[in-house]
């Protein structure tokens, strides 16, 4: 447009009234896709209504340290017989979801099959499940892939997911406040000992980037917690650089108490 035409648009820019009309119409003209599956119509950005009825999404009563379901309510920041013997690194840990069967397929397709567009989805999801440490947080950080793995990958998955999670809770996103200086092997298949292992301080936050952390209240955002090293080998990297506390959010956690 014409640099003569800049008063005209600023006359006839949209205001939110008509702004939400034209969406409402877009989705009359041309429904909203199921994010699963874009060949099927949803009534509204998102899931459709058979996969959303199978998630089993978690809400209180959890675990106040590691976020595994109670079957009952156990009273206000309740911790579970695992997180009561041994208190994991990070103070706090929320997750959206189960991770099974329903939830696996969404997960692995952010994760290995460039389907970036679901994470601000989950990132929705966890504005919701982590709400409680949203609040007590100064600043959100992402699990670090290492560059080699990040290279090869493209992206880091627990990134898309706390980048619109920070805009969401307008909170400072630290995109490179924690760094993975090791290369490590996958976690699959491995015993709770022989994550610990692996990850074994693989995580750091670099020189220079520790104010970034100091003296702040950290959420630290992941896919998958199974059980909890890696979550607890970044809570000790960010600890050590002056964090007050880390608490972590998640998309899923596999259904175990056997978090460390």
């Amino acid at each position: 447009m014409k640099e003569q035409d800049e008063p005209f648009r600023a006359r006839w820019k949209a205001g939110p009234g008509w702004r939400r009309l034209g969406y409402r119409l877009l989705d009359v003209l041309l429904p909203p896709a199921s994010l699963e599956s874009p060949a099927e119509e949803t009534a509204s950005i998102g899931l459709s209504a058979a996969t959303w009825s199978k998630i089993t999404f978690l809400d209180d009563p959890v675990c106040d340290g590691c976020g595994s379901p109670f079957e009952h309510a156990m009273g206000e920041r309740a911790l579970c017989a695992v997180c009561e013997a041994r208190r994991p690194s990070f103070a706090r840990a929320r997750a959206a979801c189960i991770y099974d069967d329903h939830s696996r397929g969404l997960i692995l397709q952010l994760k290995h099959a460039d389907r970036t567009d679901l994470a601000p989805l989950f990132a929705r999801w966890l504005a919701r499940a982590a709400a409680p440490l949203i609040d007590e947080a100064q600043a959100i950080v992402p699990v670090p892939l290492h560059p080699w793995r990040l290279l090869h990958r493209r992206y880091n998955q627990a990134a898309e997911i706390a980048r619109p999670l920070a805009a969401l809770s307008g909170l400072p996103y630290l995109a490179d406040a924690l760094v993975r200086r090791r290369d490590t092997e996958s976690q699959a298949g491995r015993s709770g000992v022989g994550r610990q292992r692996n990850v074994a301080a693989a995580f750091a936050v670099p020189a220079g980037r520790e104010r970034l952390v100091q003296n702040k209240t950290v959420l630290l955002v992941d896919d998958v917690l199974t059980t909890g090293a890696t979550a607890a080998g970044c809570a000790r990297a960010l600890l050590k650089a002056g964090a007050v506390s880390v608490s972590v959010a998640v998309v899923a956690r596999v259904n175990s108490r056997s978090v460390v």
